[in-house]
């Protein structure tokens, strides 16, 4: 079939939990299918019915990765589910390792930027043909689209189009990466900067993952590779090629300052209001706020930002709608009136509504690194002009899994294994899970 764009179209799921009662309710569903994930995890088929498909809403923090291992650990024994733990242990480990190193992250926007003023001629035709869905191989054109349109990808497809991206096209990493985070709706500044990086061979050097014919054969449902099989002479095995990226030298990994702040002062200057954003929309779970009296809860949309970062609609309205659920659940649960504002700047609508309070300090949970994390200097200081003082906190589970990102993920998954789980660490032999993935590479 042809590959242009008013051909090629996506029958995926549109729609994903946009509220904490949605995302339980898809939770409780997928629940007894845990035990066939392992098996099944892999094949890629319209519907993604083997995967949760909640990453958009952990992501948001509507639930937490923490709940659905205690779930899942209450519903089954560990030795039928550890690998959909593991996947699930995934996200929290980049967003440790980040932690460790947000040079890294500022390092790549930077650069994002650069490189997007920087392309010219042939290399920016093929990056506005393969972010449109016209690349001439139907199946990378399929998976452009159906990200464009539902906001989502399978994570092996997700693999499959950045190590074309990369090594069969050899365009920058960096623009790939912000492509996915313009329209993922579970864009998480870690997950998808360092899975690019990984990708590209840079994340751990000297591997790189290269999209071959063989395993979309293999994993791809028949009837939708036949549809979509046009210019898979370009994937044939004996092609593949890693592309010739720069080693960059990673920074050492240092805990942040203010990962002892995991409880609220004995004295906060009052009245207290609560700051809720997108980066942990359940603080109602969040034990590091036990004890809060907030005079009132706030959520604020920045204008500026998705127009700046070249978001979505999609991915905005979801965002909206998330951060409208946890609002509205953290005002029931500490009973109290909540505000919501979208201003051309979040420092804009959260200071008016703090002044208008006549707040003494505002508390949130601490954004992770990344876009809303960026502005915490700026939103500090404009809040410090006008008297009022900003304390943020962390998870303590997020708090504990910091030590275990220095390294690998391997070393990640066994401190977190006996930290997190009160599981005692594996034996490091050969038949671990984690010596067959280093064998295999990750999805064969």
């Amino acid at each position: 079939m042809s590959a242009d764009q008013e051909t090629v179209t996506s029958d995926q799921p549109t729609t994903f939990p946009c509220t904490r009662h949605d995302a339980l309710r898809a939770w409780e569903a997928f629940l007894p299918r845990i035990p066939a994930y392992d098996a099944e995890r892999n094949g890629v088929r319209p519907g993604h019915g083997a995967v949760s498909r909640l990453s958009p809403a952990i992501r948001q923090r509507l639930v937490t990765e923490y709940e659905l291992i205690a779930a899942t650990l209450a519903a089954h024994p560990f030795a039928r589910v550890e690998k959909f733990v593991q996947e699930i242990l995934w996200r929290r480990y980049w967003k440790s390792w980040l932690e460790l190193r947000p040079s890294v992250w500022t390092d790549y926007r930077a650069d994002a930027a650069r490189l997007r003023g920087e392309l010219r001629g042939y290399q920016a035709k093929r990056l506005a043909e393969l972010e449109e869905g016209r690349s001439g191989v139907e199946i990378m054109d399929y998976f452009a689209h159906e990200l464009r349109d539902t906001g989502y990808l399978h994570n092996h497809a997700r693999m499959w189009f950045a190590g074309f991206w990369v090594h069969t096209e050899k365009l920058p990493w960096e623009l790939g990466a912000d492509f996915f985070y313009r329209y993922l709706l579970d864009a998480d500044p870690a997950s998808n900067t360092l899975s690019w990086r990984w990708v590209a061979g840079i994340q751990t050097v000297g591997k790189s993952y290269l999209t071959r014919r063989s395993n979309l054969e293999r994993y791809i449902a028949p009837d939708l590779l036949s549809a979509h099989g046009g210019g898979l002479e370009r994937l044939d095995d004996k092609l593949a090629q890693p592309a010739r990226v720069d080693a960059l030298e990673l920074p050492r990994p240092e805990l942040p300052e203010d990962a002892d702040d995991i409880t609220l002062p004995d004295e906060l200057s009052a009245p207290v209001g609560l700051w809720v954003h997108g980066d942990d929309l359940c603080v109602e779970t969040a034990a590091s706020l036990a004890g809060l009296r907030p005079a009132g809860v706030f959520a604020g949309m920045d204008g500026g930002l998705f127009t700046g970062e070249r978001i979505s609609d999609a991915r905005r309205d979801y965002l909206g709608a998330t951060l409208r659920d946890g609002l509205r659940r953290a005002g029931e649960y500490f009973g109290v009136t909540t505000a919501f504002e979208e201003t051309a700047s979040l420092a804009d609508g959260l200071v008016a509504w703090a002044k208008a309070c006549e707040l003494g300090t505002v508390v949130a949970m601490r954004p992770a690194v990344g876009p809303l994390w960026e502005q915490l200097p700026e939103l500090r200081g404009r809040l410090e002009r006008e008297g009022i003082g900003l304390h943020l906190v962390w998870r303590p589970e997020d708090v504990r899994t910091l030590p275990h990102a220095k390294s690998g993920y391997f070393n990640f998954w066994q401190g977190a294994r006996a930290d997190l789980l009160g599981h005692e660490k594996k034996p490091e032999g050969a038949d671990h899970p984690e010596h067959k993935r280093r064998r295999k590479r990750r999805h064969g």
